[in-house]
């Protein structure tokens, strides 16, 4: 019989953004589990939108539109929808699950994503973007991030352009709540869905917090998110399958093998 509450008694820290919080707050809800919402991750508009508005005037003059995360997605697509449609032509590609369920939400349904490995190195892996000479791509993403993706398609032939459309920011945050209720020992696992959020997180938690944070079990999608945890000091960081669902099915199964 599959237990019905796998989570039960459990209180979970979400860091995510909190308008990206709520499907993961509920499974873990409905798993039996407490969400506790802490966000580590505000998203802001870019600090100047006018060269991503120039860049929407001229889509037709590209071949391949990436999305890199969710947030590149709302943000830029309800600026293209004010100003045009989408030309026909323009391949339309993400890198993870939470981009192309946040694509198909907007309407879009021809969609080139990764099946299996859902980061840079996944959609660098397929077909379409093994001979990229003549081709143009457009990169939606937040201010800074990775290059590795736009680095390799370069190196396979392509023209890119970078699309900055958020700003991913520090919030301040009142930390006693989160500190109040470790040292009540209500506190049992904390989720993190970038090394961004992961930094942001640490820093904000000041001594004490890092203490706890550094002996409590770390749930994350990535291996590369595993990573920076590991250089931290982080002792129990478990690498989950990808998603909301992937990330409470890792919950879940360690909560059984511990309980």
């Amino acid at each position: 019989m599959v237990d019905a509450s796998p989570l039960e008694g459990m209180g979970v820290v979400v860091t995510r953004p909190i308008h990206q919080a709520q499907n993961l707050a509920q499974l873990i809800a409905g798993a039996g589990g407490e969400a506790i919402l802490f966000p580590v991750l505000e998203i802001q508009d870019a600090g100047d939108l006018r060269p991503l508005n120039a860049l929407i005037a001229r889509l037709d003059e590209f071949d391949v539109a990436i999305f890199i995360s969710p947030n590149a997605v709302s943000k830029a697509l309800n600026l293209i929808r004010a100003q045009r449609q989408l030309p026909p032509q323009l391949m339309i590609a993400a890198i993870g699950k939470g981009s192309k369920k946040e694509l198909q939400h907007c309407g879009i349904t021809q969609i080139v994503a990764p099946e299996k490995q859902f980061d840079s190195e996944g959609l660098l892996a397929l077909p379409q973007f093994q001979d990229m000479h003549g081709k143009k791509v457009v990169i939606f993403r937040g201010e800074g991030g990775r290059e590795v993706l736009g680095d390799a398609l370069i190196s396979r032939g392509a023209t890119l352009e970078y699309a900055e459309c958020y700003r991913r920011c520090k919030p301040s945050i009142d930390t006693a709540p989160l500190l109040h209720r470790w040292a009540r020992g209500e506190i049992h696992a904390i989720t993190a869905t970038s090394g961004e959020s992961l930094h942001n997180l640490f820093d904000l938690l000041g001594k004490l917090g890092q203490q706890w944070l550094k002996k409590t079990p770390l749930f994350v999608p990535h291996q590369r998110i595993a990573q920076i945890a590991h250089e931290m000091g982080l002792t129990q960081v478990i690498v989950t399958l990808p998603g909301d669902e992937g990330l409470v099915a890792g919950l879940s199964e360690w909560k059984l093998r511990n309980s």
